[in-house]
């Protein structure tokens, strides 16, 4: 979900909810037993002080979430070091070039999933095999997440951290003035099980719609919503190229054409500065937002917007983000690291994640836990967000993972759609223009 320039989409919501913390409601989970702990006065077996490298992009909101500190004091003798480079266009290339080259890497390095099939397929061998590591239980992870990381021969490169399942963030208000009810589950059901009930639900606010305002933000968030619940769409399950003539990619882009002729969107491009003024302004009634967009509404939309936001369930399941934690063969301190991404991935820590930063565990056994299971969000009127987001993990499908998806869905939103939307030109002028822009990226 990055192109060329562009800051990582999932980069700046996290950062966004760092800024503020996600104010969850929850309880905590005792972690004493959990992979990674030294028994007290273990030290570092006589080895003297290590110092665990990890290498992320944006923000993965350990440090913020204080787990550093609590791997820290649960292991005596080891320090946390985190390098993070906000832009994933700055980041992957110079991972890529790290291995290409053999050192020069962290212990740790995180993967986005955009880039998880390339390293499956092009550099699993430079990365240690995760899924023998002691304490790692492969049924604790969502299955889909698991195999997005893992090779045909069973080698696992990377293990998950957070993942996205989306909802529907609306303005209560804007909905009221509208007609249009205000009950998260009475919104759900306007468009429950098709996303062109979603979308002819925005002809009726906008019908009625508040001065100024309009049903949706982007056409592109429509798009990236609907692609995202859809499991072949740039690729099929051989690898073969097929966004040309993908349905799922038709059927994504044909709706997000429809919100453009209805005139239901604000012509914006997500996480630019004008997406974040519309939030201040409440220009717009609904946007696709998967956990880690909530601080970030939050933040944009502004403390005078606390309890006018509400959460509904989405009309498919889908997935927008998450990533992975990695430990290359290279890594200097390669057990110490394999140890702190256990810890790091392990269910109790993705549950206080999630708690204190909005990151949804990717670990279903963290479900349970009272950080997610009891997890409410008080700005959005104290929503039940771990149980709606919970619901909406669990059908998520399988997601074919393509090595250049992340070129592909950019360009198609950020050219391809926003010509269309900002610039006026036809869908075909749109189109052609997002394959030209691919081809060139893909050299076809």
């Amino acid at each position: 979900m990055r192109l060329k320039s562009h800051t990582s989409h999932r980069a700046a919501a996290l950062t966004a909810v760092v800024a503020l913390g996600a104010v969850l409601l929850a309880g905590c989970a005792d972690d004493s037993d959990t992979p990674g702990t030294r028994s007290s006065g273990g030290g570092t077996n006589g080895k003297g002080k290590i110092t665990v490298t990890i290498g992320v992009f944006g923000v993965f909101g350990y440090k913020q979430a204080g787990l550093y500190d609590e791997y820290e004091r649960l292991n005596p003798g080891v320090t946390v070091k985190e390098t993070s480079i906000e832009r994933l266009d700055q980041y992957y290339p110079q991972l890529l070039t790290h291995l290409g080259a053999g050192s020069g890497m962290q212990d740790i390095q995180a993967l986005e999933v955009g880039n998880i099939a390339e390293i499956v397929n092009r550099h699993s061998d430079q990365f240690v095999d995760l899924g023998k590591a002691q304490g790692v239980d492969k049924n604790s992870f969502v299955p889909w997440k698991w195999a997005q990381a893992t090779t045909a021969s069973g080698r696992t490169v990377g293990l998950g951290t957070d993942i996205g399942p989306i909802a529907i963030c609306y303005r209560k208000d804007l909905f009221k003035k509208a007609g249009l009810p205000t009950d998260p589950e009475k919104v759900g059901k306007l468009w429950t099980g098709d996303w062109q009930k979603y979308v002819n639900a925005g002809k009726d606010y906008m019908a009625n719609a508040p001065k100024g305002t309009t049903f949706m933000d982007a056409a592109g968030g429509v798009y990236n919503a609907v692609i995202s619940g859809s499991e072949e769409r740039y690729y099929d399950k051989d690898g073969k190229l097929i966004y040309k003539d993908s349905p799922a990619v038709k059927e994504a882009w044909n709706l997000a054409m429809d919100v453009i002729d209805g005139k239901m969107t604000a012509k914006l491009k997500q996480f630019d500065q004008t997406w974040d003024q519309a939030y201040a302004n409440a220009r717009f009634a609904t946007v696709s937002c998967p956990p880690w967009m909530l601080g970030y509404i939050k933040e944009k939309a502004g403390t005078k917007a606390e309890d006018q936001w509400g959460i509904a369930s989405a009309p498919k399941p889908a997935n927008w983000g998450g990533s992975f934690l990695s430990v290359p063969e290279a890594a200097k301190n390669k057990d110490e690291a394999i140890k702190l991404a256990t810890w790091l991935t392990a269910p109790e820590q993705q549950a206080k994640l999630f708690a204190k930063q909005g990151s949804f565990p990717s670990s279903q056994a963290a479900y349970e836990l009272p950080e997610v299971a009891d997890a409410k969000h008080a700005f959005f009127d104290n929503a039940p967000i771990g149980e709606i987001f919970t619901d909406a993990a669990k059908d998520i499908p399988t997601l074919v993972v393509g090595e250049k998806d992340q070129i592909i869905q950019n360009t198609i939103t950020d050219v391809g759609i926003l010509q269309v939307e900002q610039q006026g030109k036809t869908p075909a002028q749109g189109w052609a223009a997002a394959v030209k822009d691919i081809d060139n990226a893909l050299d076809q």
